[in-house]
């Protein structure tokens, strides 16, 4: 059953009473691209748009998947990480967050945050933590750390005096310049204690031709929310600044460590999408 023949009666103040399916949400939208249902006409509508545009975008967002799983594979088998902080969730699909983690070590820790509802509620129905371990789902916008940390559902769920990887994918590309987003990236890991990660995949404008790369600046300077933000190698490598980039440093997300996917391997501008993970020193 898709969301547009879907109801649920919901009680005065659910968070479901924020869905408007008459504006296309970037979650819903990457679920489309990614071959879901769970997404509306507005969301297909500005899918299709978006990749009329850059034809292949939703190569893109499979390879943005395949690094998330790769990066966490990575800390959970290899770094010793137990603890995950994902913002900007999305819909659920194969191979979340918990799921791999769990496969290394059953007693991860993970925490959703995500500001669509129907992600939430797929979120719960849906990210089940193996017995050791543990999953919660918060209501929040990356654009209030102080809320994120201060949740007590987060209190309970991970312990902040131990390391906790934080994972930005694909959602610092909706922050726009206004907002400050390396000032909240900071506030977050100021919040997290040494040993910790910060794992961040953005896209790019970097492989674009000249023309399109100015018409989607024009765009995310009018645009409302949910519009990309694209931003440059070295604009996204600002994120990581004051941390210790782990090989192979900023690249390609088709490129991180990607023995093993399958080949050919896409080109960088193919995907247009820049990923890297770093240690808090």
């Amino acid at each position: 059953m898709t969301s547009e023949t879907s109801g649920t009666a919901t009680a005065p103040g659910h968070p479901a009473d924020r869905i408007d399916t008459s504006v296309a949400h970037p979650a819903r939208r990457y679920n489309y691209w990614l071959g879901g249902k769970d997404n509306f006409q507005a969301d297909r509508e500005s899918g299709d748009a978006m990749a009329a545009a850059f034809p292949t975008i939703r190569l893109s967002a499979l390879e943005n998947r395949r690094f998330l799983r790769r990066a966490v594979r990575h800390l959970a088998a290899e770094a010793g990480i137990r603890q995950f902080l994902d913002i900007g969730t999305g819909i659920p699909t194969a191979d979340n967050t918990h799921e791999v983690a769990q496969a290394a070590d059953p007693r991860a820790r993970v925490v959703y945050v995500d500001n669509d509802p129907i992600v939430l509620a797929h979120a719960r129905a849906l990210l089940t933590s193996s017995p050791e371990g543990a999953t919660a789902y918060l209501d929040a916008d990356l654009r209030d750390p102080e809320k994120i940390l201060a949740h007590p559902d987060l209190r309970r769920t991970l312990d902040l005096s131990e390391p906790v990887a934080l994972m930005l994918i694909a959602v610092l590309h909706f922050v726009p310049d206004p907002d400050d987003p390396y000032a909240t990236v900071t506030r977050l890991l100021d919040a997290l204690p040494a040993g910790s990660y910060l794992v961040a995949s953005h896209a790019t404008h970097d492989h674009l031709p000249v023309p399109l790369a100015n018409e989607a600046r024009a765009a995310a300077r009018g645009g409302p929310h949910g519009t990309i933000n694209l931003r440059g190698r070295d604009e996204f490598a600002r994120f990581f600044d004051g941390l210790d980039m782990v090989e192979p440093g900023v690249c390609s997300v088709a490129e991180w460590r990607a023995d093993g996917e399958p080949e050919p391997r896409p080109s960088a501008a193919d995907v247009s999408m820049y990923g890297g993970v770093a240690r808090k020193p």
